[in-house]
């Protein structure tokens, strides 16, 4: 596999956390550098690290994982994206919008979005690919469209307000409803 194949696959593994920092980033609290910073740097580390334990642990262990991943990223991004809705329809921005990018809630939406890479990595322990090399591509492409979308989602944000976080909330329920549909009807 090539570094072009490479690329594609970090592209491809990075769209739904892109998706998350464009409904995040639209929050004040993800308009400051080190919200993006660690929302991108989460974002990053975890699809950095999750096709390296695919890779290690080997196809047995994914087995059992692929029999609900889904259901895992599906509650996960509806809980979050639910809390977004339910704050921007209430009008109470400020207890969610600088709980989001807390550690717990980076973590929630860090180990949502990466659950595919854990998949790949066991693909990549069945081919001739160095997995420390790949993971770190891998990485590093999510972490600068992640960072790309936390700016373009800031733009938004300032010239649509409140209405941009019930938006990233329906964003981040539709992945979430995207990922099961995925698994189980559309498999």
């Amino acid at each position: 596999m090539g570094g072009f194949e490479l690329v594609l696959i970090g592209v491809g593994l990075s769209m739904d956390a892109f998706a998350v920092s464009l409904g995040a980033g639209v929050m004040p609290s993800g308009r400051r550098m080190g919200a993006k910073l660690r929302m991108a740097g989460a974002f990053g580390l975890f699809q950095a690290v999750m096709p390296i334990l695919g890779w290690a642990l080997g196809r047995s262990f994914v087995q059992y994982i692929q029999s609900f991943d889904h259901w895992v990223a599906f509650g996960l991004l509806g809980y979050i994206g639910g809390k977004m809705i339910y704050e921007g329809l209430k009008g109470g921005e400020e207890n969610l919008k600088d709980d989001l990018f807390s550690f717990k809630n980076l973590l929630i939406l860090a180990v949502a979005t990466s659950i595919d890479a854990l998949a790949v990595g066991l693909s990549f322990a069945m081919i001739e690919i160095s997995v420390w090399g790949a993971a770190a591509l891998i990485g590093v492409i999510t972490f600068v469209l992640s960072m790309v979308a936390l700016f373009l989602a800031g733009r938004l944000g300032e010239k649509f307000g409140g209405k941009m976080e019930i938006l990233g909330g329906l964003v981040l329920c539709g992945i979430g409803l995207k990922i099961l549909l995925e698994h189980t009807v559309w498999a």
